[in-house]
């Protein structure tokens, strides 16, 4: 029987591996139907090195509602600086097995323009 979330897990298991032989810093996507969160995480998988979400009080005065594409672009701009003022110029992107469309798309984007390179 399908199961979209089975489907989901493997997609992203093949991401991971393909990431992890590059040894690459990596931009690691998670979405609920409320929130959107972000991470950088190094090479060996281990260390977060920045991170940036809908929860943070900083985005929520901001936004009425996390999950949006508006909020992804605000947490996409977020993750990108605070990337950029850890010294990272350049990650793998890690959806997660999602698609890139609507919220990924959208923090994606952001952070493209704010400066960090995958």
């Amino acid at each position: 029987m399908f199961n979209r979330n089975e489907a989901r897990l493997r997609r992203a298991r093949k991401t991971r591996a393909k990431i992890a032989e590059l040894k690459a810093v990596r931009l690691c996507v998670n979405r609920t139907n409320c929130h959107i969160y972000a991470q950088i995480i190094s090479p060996c998988g281990g260390k977060v090195l920045a991170s940036a979400s809908t929860l943070e009080t900083s985005v929520r005065k901001d936004i009425p509602n996390g999950g949006n594409k508006s909020a992804a672009t605000i947490v996409g701009k977020l993750i990108a600086e605070r990337a950029k003022a850890a010294g990272i110029e350049r990650v793998a992107f890690d959806r997660s097995g999602l698609r890139y469309h609507g919220r990924v798309q959208a923090l994606a984007e952001a952070a493209r323009e704010a400066g960090l390179k995958f």
